[in-house]
């Protein structure tokens, strides 16, 4: 371990000592590592470091190493990091996440040192969670949402999420020529015209949230956060964990919750937001965030297992859609 990530180690948290290091993941594309670090003699006994290699190999899984991937996953730890260092601590118990213990940058690292969730009670990882666990995750994402509506995203990504269009320009000329591709813009633009702008995680994925026995849940992975409609996150939450027929099955029933969710958080902070308009808003961009997503993975990996049925209806609905309002 680097001297300097060591002294930061030690500093900020007390420990007499580091007594092991282990590693929990690799970071995506080569940019470093995950790391939780034992100690001694802290009030805690573990913290998790963000290892980030900024001279990172790139080396892309699906074979995106384009410069465009390059420069926006640098750019995603640097928005992490001002994420941490500028807004984390607006976050609440009601939507939990790490506490930033500090951080560090040189020319070629970049280091950010967190709570580890597992020592604070948030210990589970659940990739195919039942009806309550995922309406946890969406309380979660409603209060996040409510907790940042209509403020301004200073240093953050100017729009949200690692998929929209403006981010994936290789990934939109891959795709082959269709209607959606056409229309692509038209739907990228009807997303971010809505009026009711909040902060979105921009990587909701289940795997993202980590579970506690008590029922509560916390949020990780902050490099895509950014201004955007919360419904985004909502869709791209859905799709991570279920499956088409329950996608079909649960979708009023998930966004019924969500949206009640997001007005108690809403009622609780005394926002002035007209949450009626915001939720007919929202809801007629559900299908439009959907199908965004597909636009990506069609470009992305075109076999890929969400380009289900459901996602498919979407698509049709939201083209429907477009084709009317063409014509009027």
């Amino acid at each position: 371990m680097r001297k300097e990530i060591k002294s930061l180690i030690l500093e900020k948290t007390g420990a007499d000592r580091i007594t092991s290091v282990e590693i929990v993941q690799e970071l995506w594309s080569g940019f470093g590592k995950l790391q939780r670090i034992f100690l001694d003699g802290a009030a805690v006994d573990s913290v998790v470091v963000k290892n980030i290699e900024l001279h990172g190999r790139g080396e892309h899984p699906r074979g995106w190493d384009t410069k465009n991937s390059f420069n926006r996953k640098l750019k995603s730890y640097r928005v992490e990091q001002e994420w941490y260092a500028s807004y984390s601590d607006r976050c609440n118990d009601k939507c939990r996440v790490p506490k930033l213990l500090g951080h560090l940058s040189s020319e070629d690292r970049q280091i950010i040192l967190l709570e580890d969730l597992d020592g604070a009670g948030f210990d589970l990882r659940i990739n195919q969670p039942n009806i309550e666990e995922l309406k946890q995750c969406l309380r979660w994402l409603s209060n996040f949402h409510a907790q940042f509506m209509m403020q301004p995203a200073e240093g953050l990504w100017s729009q949200g999420t690692y998929w929209h269009l403006n981010t994936r320009p290789d990934e939109y000329r891959a795709m082959p020529d269709s209607k959606l591709k056409r229309q692509a813009l038209k739907i990228d633009d009807a997303l971010n015209s809505s009026t009711y702008i909040t902060f979105i995680h921009g990587d909701a994925k289940v795997t993202n949230f980590c579970f506690s026995d008590t029922g509560s849940v916390a949020a990780v992975d902050f490099q895509y956060v950014g201004a955007g409609c919360g419904i985004k996150d909502v869709a791209y939450l859905i799709g991570s964990c279920l499956s088409e027929h329950d996608c079909f099955r649960l979708e009023n029933e998930l966004l019924s919750f969500y949206f009640q969710a997001l007005k108690e958080a809403l009622d609780a902070k005394h926002s002035i937001v007209e949450f009626w308009e915001l939720e007919k808003e929202w809801r007629k961009l559900y299908p439009y965030a959907w199908t965004d997503f597909s636009r990506f993975l069609i470009g992305w990996s075109p076999k890929h297992h969400k380009l289900n049925q459901y996602s498919k209806k979407m698509v049709e609905n939201v083209l429907n859609n477009l084709s009317i309002l063409k014509g009027r």
